[in-house]
C-alpha cells in the first residue's frame, strides 16, 4: 500500500449519482421535515432557555438543518443551477420557519433572563470560523461515502446551526435587536463556510459539472455561479481574516495590560476594548492608581510593543466618569429584568395587600379586652356578585366571656383605619 493511499479521498467513495440523490433527498423541507425542524427548534429553545447544554446538543441532533447548505455547496461545485435554486429557497424556508418558532416561544416564555448558553451566540470569533470550515469538510466527505458512519450527527453539533437561530429569535422576541444582529450573523458565519467547504471537497473530488443541452445557456450558468462563488469566497475569507485580526488584538491587549498594570498591583475595575474604531482605543480605570500625563504618553507609546498601532489609551481617572461608566456597564448587563423577580414582586405586592402583620395591635386588644384569649385577623376578598368585589378585614377572636363587640369594632376601625371590619367569635370548646 502506498503512503498516498491513507490520504486518498477515492477510497470507499460512494458512485456520484447515489451522492446526488441523498443530498437531494435531504435538501426538501416539507411535512414530517418541516416537522422535525420546528420541534428540534422548540427543543434548542427550551435548551437555551434553561441553560442546559444536553437539551441543546439533543436538538442539534434531530435537526435536518444541514441538508440544504450541503446541497448549495454541492450545487455550486457542480454547476447544478437547479439544485442552487432548490437548496437556496429550502434554506429561507427553514430560516425563516425556525426564526418563527423560536421567536414564538421565547415571546410566550415567562422565562426571559439572558443565560450564558444565550450569550456565548452572540459574539461570533474566528473559533466559529475554524470549527464551521472543518465541520462542513468532515461533513462533505462523509456524504460521499458508501459507509457513512458516525460523523454526521458530530458534525451537527460542532458546527451548531441551531442555537444561534434560537438566539435570533430570542432577540426578535425580546426586540433585543443587538442579540438578534450578533446571533443572525454566526449563523450566516456557519451557513457560508459549511457551503465553502463542501465546494471544496466535491471539486476535489472531481464531480463531473451538470451538462445542458443549450451551451450558451450552460455557459451563462457557469459564470453566474463563477461570480456567486467569487462572492460567497472572498468576503467570507476576509470575515475569517477580520475576525482572526479582532482575536489578535484582544490577546494584545491583555498581554498588555499584564505587563503595564496587573502584574504591577494596579487593581482594574474598569475595561472597554474598541475594535472598530479609528484609532482602536482601550478604555481602562483602576480603584486607587492615578497616572500623569508623562506617564499616560509612555504607556501609549509602548502600545507598538505589544503589537497594538493604531490604538489609543485612555484611562478614566475622574471618579464620575468611573462611576457613570460603572453603571453604564451595570445597567447594560440588567436590560431584561427577570421574569422570576417580576412575579416574586407581584406576588410581594399582593401578600402585603391582604397581610396584616402588627405584634403591637395584638398586645394592645390583650390590655384594653382581657377576656379576650387569642385573637386573628385578616383581609380576604368580599364576592357581592360575580362583577363586584370588595376586600374586607376580618378579626376572629376567642373569648369564655362576652364582650362589648361594638366598642371593640370602633376601636379597631379607628385603630386599622378601614371601615369594612367583621367580627366573628370562635366558641370556645368545653
Amino acid at each position: 500500500m502506498k503512503l498516498t493511499d491513507f490520504f486518498n479521498l477515492h477510497i470507499g467513495e460512494e458512485e456520484p449519482k447515489k451522492v446526488l440523490e441523498n443530498v437531494t433527498a435531504n435538501i426538501s423541507f416539507r411535512g414530517a421535515s418541516l416537522w422535525i425542524l420546528a420541534c428540534a427548534i422548540l427543543i434548542a429553545s427550551v435548551g437555551l432557555n434553561v441553560n442546559s447544554t444536553a437539551v441543546i446538543i439533543g436538538a442539534m441532533l434531530i435537526s435536518p438543518l444541514m441538508g440544504p447548505i450541503v446541497g448549495a455547496g454541492f450545487a455550486l461545485a457542480t454547476y447544478d443551477f437547479v439544485l442552487l435554486k432548490k437548496s437556496g429557497k429550502n434554506l429561507l424556508i427553514a430560516t425563516v420557519v425556525s426564526l418563527s418558532v423560536s421567536a414564538i416561544y421565547f415571546y410566550i416564555s415567562p422565562f426571559k433572563e439572558v443565560q450564558s448558553e444565550l450569550l456565548a451566540r452572540t459574539s461570533p470569533n474566528i473559533y466559529d470560523v475554524l470549527i464551521a470550515f472543518f465541520g462542513g469538510i468532515v461533513g462533505a466527505i462523509s456524504i460521499t461515502r458508501v459507509e457513512k458512519g458516525n460523523p454526521i450527527p458530530g458534525v451537527a453539533i460542532a458546527t451548531a446551526l441551531m442555537p444561534p437561530l434560537c438566539t435570533a429569535g430570542f432577540g426578535i422576541a425580546t426586540f433585543n435587536f443587538t442579540f438578534f444582529a450578533g446571533a443572525f450573523y454566526l449563523y450566516i458565519i456557519n451557513c457560508f463556510f459549511i457551503c465553502i467547504s463542501t465546494f471544496f471537497i466535491i471539486k476535489l473530488l472531481n464531480y463531473q459539472p451538470v451538462k445542458w443541452t443549450n451551451k450558451i445557456y450552460e455557459r451563462r450558468i457557469k459564470y453566474g455561479i463563477s461570480f456567486l462563488i467569487l462572492v460567497m469566497i472572498i468576503p467570507s475569507f476576509y470575515l475569517a481574516y477580520n475576525l482572526l485580526n479582532q482575536k489578535k488584538f484582544s490577546e494584545n491587549v491583555e498581554r498588555y495590560i499584564a505587563s503595564e498594570f496587573t502584574d504591577k498591583g494596579y487593581t482594574m475595575i474598569y475595561k472597554k476594548l474598541s475594535y472598530n474604531s479609528n484609532p482602536r482605543k482601550i478604555e481602562l480605570a483602576f480603584l486607587s492608581q492615578k497616572f500623569d500625563s508623562l506617564t499616560l504618553k509612555r504607556l501609549n507609546k509602548d502600545l507598538e510593543i505589544f503589537g497594538l498601532s493604531n490604538t489609543e489609551l485612555i484611562i478614566k481617572q475622574d471618579a464620575s466618569d468611573i462611576k457613570s461608566e460603572i453603571l453604564k456597564e451595570i445597567n447594560l448587563q440588567n436590560t431584561n429584568i427577570s421574569e422570576k423577580d417580576l412575579k416574586i414582586n407581584e406576588l410581594q405586592t399582593a401578600l402585603s395587600e391582604y397581610q396584616i402583620n402588627n405584634p403591637e395591635l395584638v398586645s394592645e386588644i390583650n390590655i384594653l379586652f382581657p377576656e379576650i384569649q387569642n385573637v386573628a385577623f385578616g383581609k380576604m376578598q368580599d364576592f357581592v356578585t360575580k362583577d363586584s368585589v370588595t376586600v374586607k378585614t376580618y378579626l376572629i377572636y376567642k373569648s369564655d366571656k362576652n364582650i362589648d363587640e361594638n366598642r371593640l369594632r370602633l376601636w379597631l376601625e379607628n385603630k386599622m383605619k378601614t371601615k369594612n371590619l367583621t367580627l366573628i367569635k370562635n366558641v370556645a370548646e368545653k
